[in-house]
């Protein structure tokens, strides 16, 4: 498995990881009746994690283009 396909599994994994923490969010939202400060924040680790390897994936076709270009 080279580098690309692994960042686009982990994106994939980290989008179901942040989906579920917002949903363990809202849940607790309305067994507490309050925001949970530490939930909350823990929900921010797989945001950030998704933007950087969006990021990435997002540039991917750039960059093969430019190299592509700089070869043929």
């Amino acid at each position: 498995m080279n580098f690309n396909n692994w960042i686009r599994q982990f994106h994939r994994w980290m989008s179901i990881a942040f989906t579920l923490m917002v949903i363990a969010n809202f849940v607790a939202l309305g067994f507490v009746g309050e925001q949970v400060a530490w939930l909350g924040f823990l929900t921010l680790l797989p945001l950030f994690m998704l933007l950087f390897s969006g990021l990435y994936l997002f540039a991917l076709p750039y960059l093969a283009k430019g190299r592509g270009a700089a070869e043929g």
